[in-house]
């Protein structure tokens, strides 16, 4: 066990102002807020900082262009773990510790990341029971009642890459992410091996449709109870002026969580998520027909969702055949 979650997502976005009213709308609990940054701390000790896309802080190489997520600090358990890892990522590429005690660095693809002591807090929700005929499990008491919904937990955070393989051979070889699904074509759903949740991390094709084409930001998952949380959360946004993403809510196959997308001022989406699929080192990856994968329901599906589309899964059968080059080449 090292790498137990999300510590930090530092967010360059083009106005603060905006982009601090949009994550106070979404539930975000903010910490402070000044001219220069706005900074929000959620209930599993993670953190989000906003800040102007020119800051200083914002990474001076990376390959990933526009706003969003400039610098993700992944949190490890534990000084000796995290000292591990770093010893390792020396031997290859520049890691630079900073004031904050974090030590940055640079993947294969150039994408800025960071590694910190995280000591990730346990969020215990007390879920309204479900009720159906005959498996009456809430009897003479009505579900909660929410006015808001505040998202407590960083489920997973989102990029196109360039390379997808390549980027997952490193998070897997240099930073011991597990693979938990392969979506045929469109990426792979990689989980720390610290942490349960189905992915903490997904690694988008850029080149399939609506993409970009480019290395770029794509989304942050942020975690509520379930879903009337989110379709609270949902209300509230859509109150406020803010617009629904491109698959607006639903239910993935891949991974079973309900989400809530919405287009967002500090770049890509941000989403609602809830109930997704927990893992473990048991889990067996699979591989998905990219439609079939993408949901089981939702609101605004679009074309490509249209028509029938086949019951396509299996267990994963093996990386691309670059990948098994790569391997190759290392025993020769």
């Amino acid at each position: 066990m090292a790498i137990v979650g999300i510590d930090t997502l530092l967010y360059g976005v083009q106005d603060l102002e905006k982009a601090t009213q949009f994550l106070d709308d979404f539930g975000l609990q903010r910490l402070s807020s000044n001219a220069e940054e706005t900074i929000y701390r959620l209930a599993e000790g993670s953190t989000v900082i906003v800040r102007s896309i020119d800051h200083a802080s914002m990474p001076d190489d990376s390959a990933y262009t526009g706003f969003g997520v400039k610098e993700t600090i992944w949190g490890v358990d534990t000084e000796d773990n995290l000292q591990r890892l770093v010893d390792d990522l020396k031997q290859d590429r520049e890691v630079t510790l900073g004031d904050d005690g974090a030590w940055r660095f640079y993947s294969d693809c150039g994408l800025p990341l960071a590694l910190r002591v995280f000591d990730r807090q346990k969020v215990i929700y007390s879920t309204d029971p479900i009720n159906s005929s005959g498996n009456i499990n809430r009897l003479n008491q009505h579900r909660k009642w929410r006015r808001r919904a505040i998202p407590k937990t960083i489920n997973h955070v989102v990029f196109a890459v360039k390379d997808y393989w390549k980027t997952f051979a490193f998070f897997r070889d240099r930073l011991n992410f597990r693979m938990s699904d392969h979506q045929k074509g469109i990426g792979t759903y990689l989980r720390a091996d610290g942490a349960h949740e189905h992915h903490n991390t997904f690694l988008l094709n850029c080149e399939v449709p609506g993409a970009g084409g480019i290395p770029r930001f794509h989304h942050t998952c942020f975690g509520v109870e379930d879903f009337d949380e989110v379709m609270i959360g949902s209300n509230h946004m859509t109150k406020r002026g803010w617009t629904h993403g491109f698959l607006g809510i639903g239910r993935h196959r891949i991974g079973s969580a309900i989400f809530c997308y919405f287009d967002s001022p500090v770049g890509g989406e941000t989403e609602y998520g809830a109930d997704t699929d927990y893992l473990d080192d048991n889990w067996i990856p699979r591989e998905w027909e990219f439609r079939f994968g993408t949901a089981s329901w939702m609101t605004k599906p679009p074309a490509f969702m249209m028509d029938e589309i086949p019951w396509d899964v299996g267990f994963y059968q093996g990386e691309e055949a670059y990948m098994r080059e790569l391997k190759t080449e290392k025993t020769e």
